[in-house]
């Protein structure tokens, strides 16, 4: 007896561009219902928390810097903020003011670039940021010096853009001057203006994957918007310090990734700027809440691809901060405060681009690092994009192979993941059973 019809569908896509790393996507379908959602990373593992035992904690900065070429501010900060309560270290408001403008640097610089290059394209129907440009080149100019923009800061204040060397426990090796600062005055008020355009421009695309009850997780600090500093919060009452993070967070390896997932007492979440722009838009600037209300969207926002309006709101909040941080400035002859190492544990979190960074150091007597624990964005969302597709999914496989995987990568694509340093990402297999 001829046995019955094979119903096995494969889509396979090779490496694509427009996100950090590389890595697969498996989803298995019976009888037209998802069965599994497997986001695969599959880079080697890169042991950076073991690279980091034994090296002496002024060496810290500038490793960690390396994890990642888009934010490496963010690693650096989370990182001297968990060692300086170690050290007793409590390091002065102009030290601090700085840091959040090294950040101001980096979140332009980043949102700038997942924006303009790696996801306005699936809005507007382009493969790529160069074919985008051809079309519409006006935006992708502005785009590309919005990014400037922010690099110059990050060279003033970090020494250069990309893994900046002038951050170090206690504070920087060298501070600017208030001059040199306003040196960058004009490039930052173009900037403003090219971010109010950008939310009015990034508002009006169409957003059609489904809404979803997200449980947000962010930075909430007692006055500022979060950068650098604030309690773990979130939708559902949680507000927790950097110290209880791990009681409350879990890492767990999955088989087919060589990222852990991060669960949030064994669920899900989503973090990064939707996240911290539902739970703290109180602390953005008038600026910002103005130019929103001219928009016809509305928070909360509920679709992960509205994350490049949220994107593009932190940008204008950023650049309107740097501005205002700058004017405010006054020349300071400290650059750091002395560190006299000793024994201890500490923890921090602050907010990368794409969402919480949480570091753990053990110190021993003599400054040496025992033992380094990272937690980065990414891993807190991959399970939650598998739940987003699994929940899409239903909704598009009537549709052919090629329109399929397109659609499950716009969808990655809204989380801007940082699987890696690298630039390459899906291979999509869909297999119906």
């Amino acid at each position: 007896m001829p046995g019955k019809p094979s119903n096995t569908r494969t889509i396979k896509v090779g490496m694509m561009a427009r996100v950090e790393g590389e890595g697969a996507l498996h989803v298995t379908v019976r009888d037209q219902e998802v069965q599994d959602v497997q986001l695969r990373i599959f880079e080697p593992p890169r042991f950076f928390e073991a690279f980091l035992q034994g090296r002496h904690y002024s060496e810290v900065p500038d490793i960690v810097a390396r994890i990642c070429g888009i934010c490496p501010v963010a690693y650096q900060m989370s990182a001297v903020h968990a060692l300086e309560p170690i050290f007793g270290i409590e390091v002065p408001q102009s030290i601090r003011i700085l840091r959040r403008l090294l950040y101001c640097a980096e979140w332009i610089e980043s949102h700038a670039l997942h924006i303009y290059m790696l996801h306005a394209p699936d809005f507007l129907g382009y493969a790529s940021g160069i074919e985008m440009a051809k079309d519409y080149p006006d935006i992708v100019k502005r785009g590309l010096r919005l990014k400037k923009v922010g690099n110059q800061l990050l060279t003033l204040l970090g020494g250069r853009s990309v893994h900046p060397v002038s951050v170090k426990v206690g504070g920087f090796s060298r501070i600017p001057s208030k001059r040199e600062l306003e040196t960058l005055r004009e490039d930052l008020l173009w900037a403003r203006d090219a971010a109010i355009d950008t939310v009015q421009w990034t508002a009006a695309f169409e957003f059609t994957d489904l809404e979803h009850e997200y449980t947000f997780v962010a930075l909430r600090s007692a006055m500022d918007y979060p950068m650098n500093e604030g309690l773990v919060a979130s939708n559902r009452g949680l507000e927790i310090s950097a110290v209880n993070f791990e009681q409350q967070f879990q890492e767990v390896q999955v088989p087919y990734s060589n990222a852990l997932h991060c669960l949030f007492n064994g669920q899900s979440y989503l973090a990064g700027p939707l996240a911290r722009l539902h739970l703290n838009f109180d602390r953005l600037s008038p600026l910002v809440k103005e130019v929103l209300s001219t928009t016809e969207l509305f928070l909360p926002f509920k679709q992960a691809s509205q994350g490049i309006v949220a994107r593009s709101l932190e940008i204008l909040h950023a650049v309107d901060e740097a501005l205002r941080i700058i004017e405010q400035y006054k020349d300071s002859k400290d650059a750091s405060v002395s560190v006299s190492p000793r024994a201890g544990t500490g923890m921090a979190i602050t907010e990368a681009p794409r969402g919480l960074l949480y570091h753990r150091y053990q110190i021993n007597e003599d400054g040496t690092i025992q033992v380094a624990k990272i937690v980065p964005p990414t891993s807190q969302n991959q399970r939650r994009i598998e739940e987003d597709l699994r929940a899409f999914l239903p909704h598009i496989l009537d549709r052919p192979d090629e329109e399929v995987a397109l659609q499950c990568e716009k969808i990655v694509r809204s989380y801007d993941p940082c699987i890696s340093c690298a630039t390459h990402f899906l291979k999509f297999r869909i297999k119906k059973i």
